[in-house]
């Protein structure tokens, strides 16, 4: 027979209080931080919604609707249905990170969330963001997400940039 006694009580101040390792639990939320995912848009801590099958763009605290399909000008919504080249891998124009090329500072990382699965970017898509002096790390928009929110707290709202499509967006 097991038993859960551990004899008599300690005397000693020696608990863990577990609430007190959450090193984070003082600091707020960046205003962006993303609370929901949808198919069409998203849902900000602060409020704010975008919706109608925008993605967002969020940098230096803003946040953006973001359409990169638009940059390939004619033809847009078709490209939107299918964001992916020939070799499966996401594509877009350079001019779908203008905002990128002009914000001082530029932050340290950008999150990229590709809907409810995860691509490879393309090596000229890739090429471009880390010419503008970015790294960029791939995810579903999930995880992207919640990476964005975890490390805009940690590290500031300066350092981190997210781009995320709706989970909604299929790549084929």
């Amino acid at each position: 027979m097991s038993t859960t006694d551990r004899g008599p009580p300690s005397k000693e101040d020696t608990q863990t209080d577990f609430g007190d390792l959450n090193v984070l639990g003082s600091m707020p939320a960046p205003t962006t931080s993303i609370d929901a995912c949808l198919t069409d848009g998203f849902h900000f801590d602060n409020g704010l919604k975008i919706s109608g099958g925008s993605g967002c763009l969020l940098v230096a605290g803003e946040a953006f609707s973001w359409r990169p399909w638009e940059a390939f000008g004619d033809g847009g919504e078709e490209r939107k249905k299918r964001m992916l080249n020939q070799q499966g891998q996401w594509d877009v124009q350079n001019e779908a990170w203008g905002l990128l090329d002009v914000v001082w500072p530029k932050p340290d990382l950008l999150i990229l969330g590709l809907g409810a699965s995860t691509y490879p970017i393309s090596p000229e898509t890739r090429q471009f963001i880390n010419s503008l002096g970015i790294r960029v790390d791939i995810q579903d928009t999930r995880n992207a997400a919640a990476q964005f929110n975890l490390l805009a707290t940690e590290r500031g709202v300066g350092n981190i940039a997210a781009a995320l499509i709706p989970i909604g967006w299929k790549g084929r």
